[in-house]
């Protein structure tokens, strides 16, 4: 699916924020306000977390990745300055260091092309029932910013209302970048 962005692109160029960590903020706003993304599967247990945070593959110069860890916080200005700490901990580093807990969203951004659809590779020995939420690239035409996102859910906790609920507001939110959560 595309969705808009305008309003959080044209906010994050202007207050010099990452354009990845304003929309994956946005995105964690609207994921705190649909349950079923504050869900997850631990130890065959159903789990609602009240703070949901973000996960994401950082790229490093010599070829390898790591994985970036950043928690949730109200303000975009905040998450994304820290967000903009932890990108630049993970680059220095070597190692994998997977976050141990479930309350995240596993997110992606190929800012490099456009697609209609995105599938994710998944370790069935790893139990692991985090959304994948993946940005593609911004594409400014007239005036209006439009990007391409994929949505993976686990269907034991979510299906297409769910999605479309998220959707919904994450669409509200990226209308309104500097507004708090509800």
């Amino acid at each position: 699916m595309r969705i808009e962005c305008t309003a959080t692109y044209r906010y994050a160029k202007q207050h010099n924020l990452s354009i990845f960590l304003s929309l994956m903020h946005r995105s964690l706003v609207a994921s705190h306000q649909v349950e079923n993304f504050r869900t997850r599967i631990v130890d065959g247990n159903v789990w609602r977390y009240e703070q949901i945070n973000g996960g994401s593959a950082v790229g490093r110069a010599n070829g390898t990745i790591g994985m970036g860890h950043y928690q949730f916080l109200q303000r975009i200005d905040d998450f994304v300055r820290e967000g903009a700490i932890e990108l630049d901990r993970v680059k220095r580093r070597e190692d994998i260091e997977r976050y141990p807990e479930a309350n995240l969203i596993r997110y992606s951004v190929l800012p490099w092309f456009d697609f209609t659809s995105i599938s994710h590779a998944r370790d069935f020995s790893r139990q692991d029932s985090a959304p994948r939420i993946t940005f593609g690239k911004i594409t400014d035409a007239n005036g209006r910013c439009t990007m391409p996102l994929s949505i993976h859910v686990h269907h034991a906790l979510a299906d297409g209302l769910h999605v479309a609920r998220l959707v919904e507001k994450f669409e509200l939110a990226l209308d309104c970048p500097d507004s708090l959560p509800l």
